[in-house]
């Protein structure tokens, strides 16, 4: 049940309580609003008030609260929490900056596309598709023809109930897709949660180390990162486990304890010498989630722009589409997963994840060019 937050009531909130701003109220034409509205990073998008939640114990308490007039809610906020709203308005506005990956510079002032590409033989969507490392090389280099700025390369299924896969067949799997791709100039992220198969995929010239735990599985992880200096994305799963999907359900409120836990890690990621603008942060749709869940975490997406790192959204091929339009089949959700990707980008995601290369390179243009119609009309 809606509980509406006024400013009194912020006034005496406890020691613990935990303040969240997210973006809302979006607009098209911002230069019709003067200092009415704000810029999430240097994307082209624009939104004119924040939805302010506090949670305080078991009970979260909302308000929304047009842009000019936060300065006036802080004022009657405890020093925690006003500390707490001013870090994540500043973070929101700073500029992301673009990632250096080999000689290719992917800049986030526009949303980009990461190509999943697995050399696998039982993911949910595509396994048995690129085991041979001559086909998942070829699909690389079509993915990356057809618009994807990055492929990430896995060669472990994170599906529920999949199987753990030995480091050394994970790297037999991926290291000559890897080095084939970064050889031919494609940026190239390793999709795994192991150190060793970090470290083999990085000397193949990966750029970017995507980690559906949050270097939490393997307690080597987060120095490998450390040392090597790449981009590394942070997904949220509810387990650190072998299972990523254990322990998933058990949310007090999806939305913010999703985000806490990746603050937390982006926090203990900078403790270990990771720079924070190499950190992105991802909600991990679908790990540990049911349907509620995840539409939360795709309405609520703006929360995380807060945390001051990029933003990628996956939800290609995923059971949330099957299970909002009557079971569809995995390699049926092209138009759900389309759509929740431009949701995302509506929402200030910068990088995208996805099966389907062409057709989403295709709704980002046609979502770029009424952005370009708003502001100039």
């Amino acid at each position: 049940m809606f509980q509406p937050l006024t400013k009194p009531g912020l006034g005496s909130a406890s020691d613990d309580a935990r303040l969240y701003l997210r973006p809302t109220c979006f607009v098209d034409r911002p230069h019709e609003l003067d200092d009415a509205c704000l810029r999430i990073a240097d994307t082209m998008v624009w939104f004119a008030a924040w939805h302010v939640s506090l949670r305080d114990g078991e009970g979260v308490k909302s308000a929304v609260v047009a842009v000019p007039e936060l300065d006036d809610w802080i004022a009657a906020m405890p020093a925690s929490l006003a500390d707490a709203a001013q870090a994540q308005r500043a973070a929101v506005g700073r500029p992301r900056g673009a990632l250096q990956l080999g000689e290719r510079t992917v800049r986030l002032n526009e949303p980009q596309i990461m190509g999943i590409l697995n050399a696998t033989p039982d993911s949910f969507s595509d396994g048995g598709k690129h085991v041979d490392a001559a086909a998942a090389t070829d699909a690389g280099f079509a993915m990356a023809t057809a618009g994807a700025a990055i492929v990430d390369v896995g060669g472990e299924s994170t599906r529920p109930g999949a199987p753990l896969v030995w480091e050394g067949d994970e790297i037999a799997r991926v290291e000559g897709v890897v080095a084939a791709l970064a050889k031919g100039g494609v940026a190239v992220s390793i999709d795994t949660r192991k150190a060793a198969v970090m470290e083999a995929a990085l000397a193949a010239g990966a750029h970017i180390v995507n980690d559906i735990s949050a270097l939490r599985y393997d307690e080597r992880a987060i120095e490998v990162v450390a040392k090597s200096g790449c981009a590394v994305v942070l997904m949220h799963a509810p387990s650190a486990k072998s299972d990523p999907h254990e322990g998933g359900g058990a949310y007090g409120h999806p939305l913010f304890d999703v985000y806490d836990m990746l603050a937390d890690r982006v926090a203990a990621c900078v403790a270990a010498g990771i720079d924070r603008a190499k950190i992105i942060v991802d909600p991990g749709i679908g790990f540990g989630k049911g349907v509620a869940d995840n539409l939360a975490l795709t309405n609520g997406l703006a929360l995380f722009h807060t945390l001051g790192c990029p933003v990628l959204f996956g939800a290609s091929r995923k059971r949330l589409i099957g299970a909002l339009d009557n079971e569809a089949p995995a390699d049926a959700r092209l138009g759900g997963s389309v759509a929740l990707h431009y949701q995302a980008v509506a929402h200030g995601a910068q990088i995208v994840r996805v099966h389907d290369v062409p057709e989403t390179r295709q709704a980002l243009r046609l979502w770029r060019g009424m952005r370009d119609a708003a502001l100039t009309a």
